[in-house]
């Protein structure tokens, strides 16, 4: 399915515009063309479809179900879900809002969020035959942790009140509706016509207002991809140095991929000699921390909240390189 992007941007790219793909323009171009693509029509896909679902169901059982009195198996179940949906980092922001809106807490969403874009089915199949079972269940688990962990502390810190003001009164709304709620609330029903309504508003309001912002993070994503010389990562990254992993955590950020897309990346590094930790924690930082994953979540969070996500994701993954760099003989 997903080829279909990658043919239209070659006709986009080599016929209509008459690039080479020999050349860095045209592989910048290329880029550029098929992650827009891609994105616009996984956003537009899922915000209808996790809309329609909001109107189907009733998010009022979900929140009872995530937001239990056991907090922790929240988290769980936020990363778990995280984790088993093909979400990228961009196409996870309106499920982030669809939570907010069910009154479901930050930390919860959160645990999804940051487990989402660094796991799916299709990245742990193919890690699995390039570097085996251990590494892979090691990831699953480091990947799950994140989430987990990362949503235990936003919550400590009652980071809902960094949110950006609308998605603030959307939890607060979705918090008091729940309090409210009577004891069998779970009888409302809508027609599919009401429900199809419903999620058309709701795609085209969120699409309106976060599409100059894709463009914006993946041209400099394209530009990064296309113009940084071949080899220029494995030459500078260094031998296992304890620097190369937070160095190479900074490099991954103005790039863009999805855990899918990045584990190829991963596999030519590894083959070129760059140590399993570095190249592990460059790919997480180019899939979770990446210009537009956070220029997305701008729109939902203010700088402050944004800029405490940033930092724990850098510190983690920094953490996960080292981790594996210092154990990677036992793998």
């Amino acid at each position: 399915m997903l080829e279909i992007f990658t043919l239209f941007a070659d006709w986009v790219t080599f016929s209509l515009l008459a690039l080479s793909a020999d050349t860095k323009l045209g592989d910048a171009t290329h880029f550029f063309i098929e992650d827009v693509s891609k994105i616009f029509a996984l956003l537009l896909v899922m915000i209808y479809i996790i809309a329609l679902l909001r109107a189907s169901l009733n998010v009022e059982r979900v929140r009872d179900y995530l937001a239990g009195k056991n907090r922790g198996i929240g988290y769980l179940l936020g990363s778990s879900f995280g984790a088993i949906t093909p979400f990228c980092s961009c196409s996870s922001i309106p499920v982030f809002l669809g939570f907010t809106s069910a009154g479901i807490p930050v930390g919860i969403t959160m645990a999804f969020l940051l487990t989402s874009p660094l796991i799916n089915e299709v990245a742990v199949l193919l890690l699995m035959s390039l570097l085996g079972w251990k590494f892979t269940l090691l990831y699953v688990v480091i990947g799950m942790a994140v989430g987990i962990l990362g949503g235990l502390f936003l919550d400590t810190i009652k980071a809902e009140r960094w949110l950006q003001s609308f998605a603030a009164k959307a939890l607060a709304k979705g918090q008091a509706q729940h309090k409210s709620t009577p004891t069998n609330p779970y009888t409302i029903k809508m027609t599919f016509v009401e429900r199809h309504d419903f999620a058309k508003t709701e795609t085209l309001e969120i699409f309106g207002r976060v599409w100059k912002w894709v463009i914006i993070g993946v041209g400099l994503g394209a530009a990064l991809h296309g113009f940084v010389p071949d080899g220029w990562i494995e030459q500078h990254l260094g031998d296992g140095q304890w620097w190369s992993v937070p160095v190479a955590v900074l490099v991954g950020i103005p790039l863009y991929s999805n855990a899918t897309g990045v584990i190829p990346v991963m596999e030519s590094l590894i083959v070129n000699g760059l140590p399993i930790g570095t190249t592990l924690a460059f790919c997480m930082s180019t899939v979770a921390a990446s210009f537009p994953e956070f220029i997305l979540l701008k729109q939902v969070m203010q700088w402050r909240l944004l800029a405490m996500v940033f930092a724990m994701l850098l510190v983690s993954f920094t953490l996960v390189g080292w981790l594996f760099n210092a154990f990677s003989s036992f793998l």
